[in-house]
Formats: C-alpha cells, sequence, structure tokens
C-alpha cells in the first residue's frame, strides 16, 4: 500500500540528518512536521475504513455460517419426512454456503492483519511526530550553534592565516611612511614660511642700521 510506503519513510527519517544537509533546516523540520500530520490523518481515516470493511466481512461471514445452519436443519426435516431428494437440495444448498463461509473466513483474517498493520503504523507515527515536535527547536537551536560555531573557526583560520598577516604588516608599514612623508612636507613648509620672515626682519633692521648711520654722518 502506498500510504504504509509513505509513513515507513517518514518513520525511518532521522531528523537530525535532515536538518544537516537541509539549507533550511527551521523550514524542512516544519515540513517534515506538517507532513507527518498529513499522513497521521490519512492513517486514521484508512484505519477507520479498514475496521469498517472488517465489520462488513465478519457480518457477511456470520449470515452464510446461519443459512448454513439453517439448510442443514431443512434437510434433516427433508429426511424425518423421507424426502431424499429435497433433503439433497437442502444439504446442496448448506454446502454451497459453508464454502461461502470459509472464503468469508479467509477475508476477515486478512482484513485483521490490515488493521493490525496500520495501527502499529499509525501508533509509530504517532511517536515519531510527538518527537519530532518536541525536538524541532532543541535540533533547530543545535544546529544554529554548530553553525555558529564553524563561522567562528573559519574566522579564527583567516586570522592566523600568515598571507593574510603580513599583507596587513605591509599596509600598516605604507601607512607609517605615507605619513612621515606628509609630516615632512608640513615642516618643509613651516621652514620656508618662517626663513621669508626671517628675511623681511633682517632687511628692517639693515634699513634702520643705514638710516641711523646717515643721520650721524649728516649731523
Amino acid at each position: 500500500m502506498a500510504l504504509l510506503e509513505r509513513v515507513s519513510t517518514l518513520i525511518r527519517a532521522n531528523l537530525n540528518d535532515l536538518i544537516d544537509k537541509a539549507e533550511d533546516p527551521e523550514k524542512m523540520i516544519k515540513q517534515v512536521i506538517l507532513d507527518m500530520q498529513n499522513q497521521l490523518m490519512q492513517v486514521k481515516t484508512q484505519v477507520a475504513i479498514t475496521i469498517a470493511d472488517q465489520h462488513v466481512l465478519e457480518k457477511k461471514q456470520k449470515e452464510n455460517v446461519d443459512k448454513e445452519t439453517e439448510w442443514m436443519r431443512k434437510a434433516e426435516l427433508a429426511v424425518d419426512k423421507k424426502q431424499d431428494d429435497l433433503a439433497r437440495a437442502a444439504l446442496e444448498r448448506s454446502m454451497s454456503y459453508k464454502q461461502m463461509a470459509g472464503n468469508f473466513d479467509a477475508q476477515v483474517a486478512d482484513q485483521k492483519t490490515e488493521v493490525e498493520n496500520l495501527k502499529a503504523a499509525l501508533h509509530k507515527l504517532e511517536r515519531k511526530l510527538s518527537e519530532a515536535e518536541s525536538k524541532s527547536e532543541m535540533l533547530i537551536a543545535q544546529h544554529r550553534r554548530s553553525r555558529a560555531s564553524a563561522k567562528a573557526s573559519d574566522a579564527q583560520i583567516a586570522v592566523g592565516d600568515k598571507s593574510n598577516v603580513a599583507a596587513f604588516d605591509r599596509m600598516k608599514s605604507k601607512v607609517r611612511h605615507e605619513e612621515a612623508v606628509s609630516q615632512a612636507k608640513a615642516g618643509m613648509v613651516s621652514d620656508n614660511l618662517e626663513d621669508k620672515f626671517a628675511a623681511l626682519e633682517k632687511e628692517d633692521e639693515i634699513e634702520k642700521l643705514l638710516n641711523e648711520i646717515k643721520s650721524r654722518r649728516a649731523g
């Protein structure tokens, strides 16, 4: 039965493996639970139908047994009345119902087996669903922690990568060099301005001294 095959697949499913392989664990576990709930409803419905069919078969089997008994009683009555031909006809009818009752016996036995299989599958699926519902949050949280741990490990590996460290050191040296060049240029500009002002002051001093000499000489 396709239904039992689908249920068997769900029952055998390993939730941890499914989550590990899923791109979206939360979406996956919710879908699994939804599938289990849908299959559970179908199995419950099928169990009810199968039990109803069993009751119908049992009723048919009992009816044939009753008719077999009834025609056997009629055959005995005919024998008592010395009507052998009528007794033979009744016995033939009784044997026919006995055969049909036997056929229904086999069908009832098969139906009972089917009912028990469905009930067993139903109980297993109920337990699996309960397990999935109780473990879903824990499994998802566990998966999140494992992914976070993996990312942290990747980050540590990246930090410990010598090539990355060397590149960082080269960049740091380049920045320091550029800072030094910038400071030197700023110093050169500052020195140039001071020299210009010093030259102006010197010229003023010379002119002052020259004027003083001229004044003395003129006097």
